[in-house]
């Protein structure tokens, strides 16, 4: 039996009882790598177990009346993973596909993304399963504040802080918070990041994921002699994160030669006009169409001959099937869990660095961290200064991971686990346990 059969054995034996053991999904890929990492934890793995297990789950019943006044009811989750380093933070996501696995995955990485930057927060998530293309404006904004109101126990400035994700935006920010503020009575503008800007949202939110994609990219690349200038780079999906790492890595010189969504894959070895891309996106709501490269069938993307791939859609895209197939010297994840681990370990046995979520996307959590800081203050800073921060937290961050890496010979990922549950445990230890 191999080490990874083995692993997944282990996960599904740890698995909760609320989940369906033959179903190990998301979380299971996250109690695996936390598996990976506990060798690594020196005197504090006997508080390991804090990470397999979310302090908190809540499910909640959404029903909202349609518009042609039927009643339609809805699941939706809300989870705190852990929050021994400060409130609980992570986005709400809208898809049909959501699950519970799904999302105390997400807020488990959530845990360690903050803390692999250092931000005082512990990790969380919401989601709704539904597909939110099928909703009028009206059914979307009641679905969003009935939701709010039912996990409303839960969140608040101080303890557990919403954001966007997939299917959700500033305007589903704004819904929740008037939702939370009008049943609390006081404007509360704390209780959720990515707001508008008039409503304290702060500069640089939009782009601040995919710009730390970018910024470890450029770092990563200086490690391993790999010039961005005139670098082949391909990327899965194209909003605000991939199409501004996309943008960012054209602007440094790089050569965007492939790019693929929900609507299909492109293609041009000579290179595409990334601001020209986004702007066709914003049109037509893909990339399909672009005038700028040709079609390309959706498996082709991963064969596509390329020097950086960036993961930017949903999780579980580079797996087993496709992994081999890469030929990026360097994956760079703007998407939560976009490798199994599976994946993981071709692609380690293919010379590929990946440069894993947990550190990748971190970027958005620290531009959320400073619109929550600047919502607390009611003084807020100017875009350079918030971008300025955030490019040296990013640095900061990724070269600590980067010395653990080589100290300990492990992957990046591991690396980032060992620097984020040591901080964790550490934090859980110092706390004790009450009573």
């Amino acid at each position: 039996m191999s080490v990874y059969e083995q692993s997944a054995l282990a996960t599904k034996h740890a698995l909760p009882s609320y989940l369906n053991a033959d179903e190990i999904g998301p979380w299971g890929t996250y109690l695996q790598q936390v598996d990976r990492v506990t060798p690594y934890l020196g005197s504090l793995a006997r508080w390991v177990e804090t990470l397999k297990r979310p302090k908190r789950i809540l499910v909640v019943d959404v029903p909202i009346e349609m518009d042609d006044g039927t009643i339609a009811h809805f699941e939706g989750y809300r989870v705190q993973h852990n929050l021994s380093r400060g409130p609980g933070k992570g986005g709400v996501r809208f898809h049909q596909d959501v699950t519970l696995s799904e999302v105390m995955a997400l807020s488990a990485w959530m845990s360690i993304k903050n803390a692999a930057v250092n931000v005082p927060y512990g990790g969380a998530k919401g989601g709704i399963r539904v597909d939110p293309r099928k909703l009028s404006k009206g059914e979307l904004e009641r679905l969003t504040r009935r939701y709010t109101s039912e996990i409303g126990l839960l969140i608040g400035p101080t303890k557990d802080i919403s954001a966007p994700d997939v299917n959700t935006n500033a305007q589903i920010m704004s819904w929740m918070m008037d939702t939370y503020s009008m049943n609390t009575g006081a404007t509360a503008t704390g209780v959720v990041t990515g707001k508008p800007i008039d409503l304290g949202g702060s500069l640089g939110r939009v782009e601040a994921t995919g710009r730390g994609v970018f910024t470890v990219g450029v770092e990563a690349a200086k490690l391993i002699g790999l010039p961005v200038q005139g670098a082949r780079v391909a990327v899965q999906g194209f909003g605000n994160v991939g199409g501004t790492a996309g943008r960012l890595f054209v602007e440094a010189g790089a050569q965007l030669v492939a790019v693929q969504d929900h609507t299909g894959s492109i293609y041009n070895p000579l290179g595409m006009d990334a601001a020209a891309l986004q702007e066709h996106v914003r049109e037509h709501g893909g990339v399909k169409g672009f005038p700028g490269a040709e079609a390309i069938d959706t498996d082709a993307f991963w064969s596509v001959d390329c020097d950086i791939l960036i993961p930017a859609a949903l999780e579980g895209q580079i797996n087993k099937d496709n992994a081999e197939r890469i030929k990026a010297r360097m994956v760079i994840e703007g998407a939560n869990g976009p490798t199994t681990p599976e994946a993981d370990d071709i692609l380690h046995d293919k010379g590929v660095l990946v440069l894993p979520d947990v550190i990748a996307n971190a970027g958005g959590v620290t531009v959320s961290y400073f619109e929550w800081v600047q919502d607390f203050s009611s003084f807020f800073w100017s875009e350079d200064e918030i971008n300025a921060r955030l490019v040296r937290i990013m640095q900061e961050a990724f070269a600590a991971v980067w010395q653990v890496a080589q100290d300990n010979k492990v992957s990046l990922r591991t690396a980032t686990f060992i620097v984020a549950c040591k901080r964790i445990l550490h934090a859980r230890e110092a706390r004790g346990l009450y009573p």
